[in-house]
């Protein structure tokens, strides 16, 4: 899933959930054509269908991004103070966005890693103002860069729709259950993009293709 904003004082995550799949879809229409459906349907079924999760813990971490959306709308105290996006990937949520303090994105992060079958929280929460509308769009477009980076990865049987990519202020990060060879060329062909400042690699190994 691209990543969400849950804050109900700023539109600014809701754009870049938006407008996420729809200028992947521009980026990659242009240069595959009819590829851009298999490719830019991260929310679709045709994602699904490559996906190394099972269907279950897919639909769990859709419940879990549900969830964790609902605290914020139940904790005003933090809402209201934070521009929080939440993506949920194999039961490990990787929170970023921004928060007034560090304090609040510590005490959003502890209520998510409450919520059931929740296995880890990763919180990359940054104490700042909400990103404006150009920074989103930014990171919207340095997303679409960045996945289809990932079908320049030459290794037999990758699939780049197994990759899931989250973009904060430049820093990419990487989720996904691969191999150790794939991790580690999806990272080089992800740092290598223009834009890109950062990459952090949040991947679960595998031992072989599946």
């Amino acid at each position: 899933m691209p990543s969400v904003s849950n804050s109900p004082k700023s539109a600014a995550g809701w754009v870049r959930s938006a407008l996420a799949p729809l200028a992947v879809a521009l980026s990659l229409g242009l240069l595959q054509g009819c590829a851009v459906v298999v490719l830019a349907g991260a929310a679709t079924g045709a994602a699904v269908v490559h996906d190394r999760r099972p269907a279950a813990r897919v639909l769990a971490d859709d419940t879990i991004e549900l969830q964790a959306m609902e605290l914020l709308h139940k904790h005003p105290d933090i809402g209201k103070h934070s521009n929080i996006s939440i993506n949920s990937y194999n039961l490990t949520v990787l929170l970023t966005g921004q928060a007034e303090s560090r304090e609040i994105g510590a005490r959003f992060a502890d209520l998510v890693a409450r919520l059931p079958k929740v296995a880890k929280v990763v919180n990359e929460v940054t104490v700042g103002p909400d990103a404006g509308i150009t920074d989103i769009s930014k990171d919207v477009y340095l997303a679409s860069r960045a996945k289809f980076a990932l079908t320049g990865v030459k290794i037999s049987g990758f699939d780049p729709l197994r990759v899931h990519v989250v973009v904060t202020a430049g820093t990419v990060y990487l989720l996904g259950l691969v191999t150790q060879a794939e991790g580690t060329a999806a990272a080089e062909q992800v740092r290598y993009v223009p834009g890109v400042t950062k990459v952090v690699k949040l991947f679960e190994t595998i031992q072989g293709p599946a």
